[in-house]
């Protein structure tokens, strides 16, 4: 008879990141094995703009094979920085470092028109975010609610200009956006009315876990608004408002958005990474700690697929944890009856006990959803069927 030998330490890795990380292939290579798409470009015919706007969009990895629901992060200046802020948001979400998020990254038309709140008489196009606020909350929104999968949290990204209009709507529409990573803000505007208005519109309660992230390089000529600014809200201490500012005086105008996109994410989900000794206390305290970030964010967030797995091969990896790992999977099960992975990790749990007809039945569950999503690992499941039914036959 063969015998299955799990390796454990790497599978449990592996497992810890399935739900992020291993489907990477059908965003990569969407169509063809020989060309790597990061993302899509969407185009909207805006009527509050009377133009088309174009944007471009980045799926979480795996998105396809889960029927989850995500967050979203909208990034103004889209073209200029749809790559790194793509890159960034995977790798750290496949870390689990913040949970995986939809990316609009929104093209440019006229970003001196789009991003500034009042009308300059001497300067042309000029004093048009409200307008563009209106297209993003009332047409593109509804539109990426409406054909993906979203959660009710919104994250803003905007640099220079871009953050002066991310500042303008933390003052003006605080309800559209739940966190805000503005870097390098252009809080001269217009004599300084931005300061003008934060004076009087800064409110002095926001809803809890509202976030801003606010950054600044080695910039003399915006240190003096951006301190006054900072001074201001640290101030006031608007209840509820999470406000956090980091002076990058090593970063210039042009390097700092990276970074700032980078440590901001870190900063809005610094209590999002599951602590390890959690996987020692058990199932119902990982459980606690996602009802913990279901308080802190907001919105229900489940305890994931992976993590549970996660536990699964931690028991699995002591035989005498072997029906603790058992149980931990057919609750996966329970929770997530789509997921192929589920009943292939349920099927090792019980090929490991010597329970290969029960192994039989969810290797072969686990292959018959591959089959028809196309799963990226149909081979790892259909070789592990064919394994067990070999050591069935030889009995």
């Amino acid at each position: 008879m063969k015998t299955h030998k799990l390796n454990l330490v790497k599978k449990t890795l592996l497992i810890c990141l399935i739900g992020a990380f291993v489907v990477s292939t059908s965003n990569l290579q969407a169509g063809d094995d020989n060309k790597i798409v990061i993302g899509e470009k969407v185009t909207l015919q805006s009527k509050v703009l009377d133009e088309e706007r174009t944007m471009l969009l980045y799926l979480p990895d795996g998105y396809d094979l889960t029927e989850a629901n995500f967050p979203v992060m909208y990034v103004l200046d889209g073209g200029a920085h749809f790559h790194h802020a793509s890159g960034i948001v995977q790798f750290l979400s496949s870390r689990g470092v913040m949970p995986p998020t939809i990316l609009v990254a929104i093209t440019n038309v006229d970003r001196n028109l789009d991003f500034t709140p009042t009308k300059i008489e001497k300067k042309e196009n000029t004093g048009g975010a409200d307008n563009f606020m209106s297209f993003i909350s009332d047409e593109l929104m509804p539109y990426v609610n409406k054909n993906y999968r979203t959660q009710p949290y919104k994250i803003l990204v905007g640099h220079s200009l871009g953050g002066t209009f991310a500042t303008y709507a933390l003052l003006n529409n605080p309800e559209v956006f739940d966190a805000y990573i503005a870097i390098s803000p252009y809080l001269m505007f217009d004599d300084n009315m931005l300061i003008a208005k934060t004076k009087t519109d800064l409110k002095p309660s926001y809803n809890d876990g509202e976030f801003f992230y606010m950054t600044l390089g080695d910039e003399p000529n915006y240190t003096e608004t951006v301190e006054e600014f900072v001074k201001m809200v640290k101030t006031t201490s608007p209840k509820g408002l999470d406000f956090s500012y980091t002076h990058m005086t090593k970063e210039d105008h042009g390097s700092i958005p990276h970074l700032s996109i980078y440590n901001g994410l870190e900063s809005i989900y610094s209590d999002w990474q599951l602590p390890k000794d959690k996987y020692k206390e058990g199932l119902a305290s990982i459980d606690e700690h996602y009802k913990f970030l279901t308080d802190k964010y907001g919105y229900k967030i489940e305890t994931p697929e992976y993590t549970i797995n996660g536990l699964g091969y931690f028991y699995l990896q002591k035989e005498e944890d072997t029906d603790k790992a058992i149980e931990v999977f057919k609750e996966n099960v329970k929770r997530f009856p789509a997921s192929a992975n589920v009943y292939d990790s349920l099927g090792e749990a019980y090929e490991n006990s010597g329970q290969n007809e029960k192994a039989e039945k969810n290797y072969q569950k686990a292959v018959d959803i591959a089959e028809k999503e196309n799963h990226p690992y149909l081979k790892v499941f259909t070789d592990n069927l064919n394994r067990v039914q070999e050591n069935l036959a030889e009995k």
